[in-house]
């Protein structure tokens, strides 16, 4: 870490014009709650862009094995786990970045290996693409869903449980981020 804080346009911070993450004024609940959802997927990226391998795997304070490549992999193994297994109903799909032996595979191995990079941010990408690719075709927030825990919720919670799920995890990569260069950002 250069043990400078730098905040603001020279920091991380995304200059008005610049800034890809665009809140408007959408009509109806469904095309709020995909915003906020885009919102956030785009604040995780812009907190690791410009980053080595070794930065993105810089862990945070011990024991913690969390990294902001840990939490690219988390993301898509969120995203893979709601979408795909339980939106889609494909509960045998096995599970990114888990096993029964090691349930923190996301984290813990989170390398500094461009190859391990690569590899989160293009299964991270291509679990947006596929949420995405579902949520355009939706059309009924009350519809139900089981859980890994076996049971109902509504499309509407478990949306809402994903802003929640990105919000948390752009908060650690804000103090993540900070950690690797001083920088920080909105």
């Amino acid at each position: 870490m250069s043990g400078q804080r730098v905040v603001g346009y020279d920091g991380n911070w995304a200059r008005p014009e610049d800034d890809p993450r665009v809140m408007g004024d959408h009509v109806g609940e469904l095309a709020t709650i995909r915003e906020y959802i885009s919102y956030y997927r785009l604040t995780l990226g812009m907190k690791c862009d410009g980053l080595s391998a070794d930065q993105l795997a810089t862990r945070s304070v011990p024991p913690s094995t969390m990294s902001l490549l840990g939490l690219v992999r988390h993301m898509a193994r969120v995203e893979h786990n709601w979408f795909q297994r339980v939106l889609r109903g494909q509960a045998d799909v096995p599970r990114l970045y888990w096993t029964d032996d090691q349930p923190d595979l996301d984290f813990d191995a989170a390398v500094a290996d461009p190859a391990v990079v690569d590899d989160a941010f293009t299964t991270w990408k291509a679990q947006i693409a596929a949420a995405d690719e579902w949520l355009d075709g939706l059309t009924d927030l009350d519809a139900r869903a089981v859980t890994p825990q076996g049971e109902q919720a509504s499309i509407r919670d478990i949306l809402i449980h994903m802003i929640e799920e990105y919000a948390r995890h752009c908060g650690h990569a804000d103090l993540l981020r900070e950690c690797v260069d001083g920088r920080t950002g909105q």
